[in-house]
């Protein structure tokens, strides 16, 4: 059976360097019937826990570790037994949100995390945080993005721990590199397709931020 992909949307707050923001962040749950891993934890682990019902929880993955994406995640592991995925250069960032619970396992690059009818190809992509990760399908034809592409640009790189030439490398020579078709499911708003924002990659450099 092919895993399919669920789209749930929550809202909390986001809070770095002595600021805070009202946010809805997008998990994505993939799948099927029976076996499940989560993309991003964030903010309500009970509506996660909901979404998810009766199916095996194997993974929590984190794209990165903003508190707004990590917040749900040990309560969220504690009500199913799954595994926390962390990449480890974010642990200083995760420390912030949950300096007493480790994540369970380190990411790295190259990796595969399967779930049922899945096969989540980790891709290191600094730049909006040291530790991001965008998790790519080829069966699936698609990539979840976290924050470092959005529809319509990058992520942020305003705030500690990032870098906008970073996020630019990894945008050209991680995504960028993927079929135009793939589709690329965010950590905030809208969907979109490699090929739809390939074209844009100077301008964003032109643009600087």
């Amino acid at each position: 059976m092919t895993a399919r992909i669920e789209r749930l949307v929550t809202s909390g707050q986001f809070s770095l360097d002595g600021g805070t923001w009202d946010v809805d962040n997008n998990v994505w749950i993939v799948g099927d019937d029976h076996e499940v891993v989560v993309i991003d934890a964030a903010h309500d682990a009970r509506a996660i826990a909901e979404a998810v019902g009766e199916r095996r929880l194997t993974a929590i993955v984190c794209t990165h570790a903003h508190n707004d994406h990590i917040d749900a995640a040990p309560e969220l592991a504690d009500l199913t037994g799954a595994t926390i995925w962390l990449h480890p250069d974010d642990l200083p960032l995760w420390k912030q949100t949950h300096p007493d619970r480790d994540p369970d396992a380190h990411l790295q690059d190259g990796q595969v995390i399967e779930a049922a009818g899945a096969d989540l190809r980790v891709l290191h992509t600094p730049g909006h945080a040291p530790g991001a990760v965008c998790l790519y399908d080829p069966g699936l034809a698609t990539v979840f993005t976290g924050d470092t592409l959005f529809a319509g640009g990058p992520g942020a790189t305003g705030r500690s721990y990032s870098h906008f030439p970073t996020i630019i490398d990894s945008i050209r020579d991680r995504l960028l590199e993927l079929p135009p078709e793939t589709k690329v499911l965010t950590g905030h708003g809208d969907s979109t397709t490699i090929g739809a924002e390939a074209p844009q990659l100077e301008e964003w450099i032109a643009r600087g931020h």
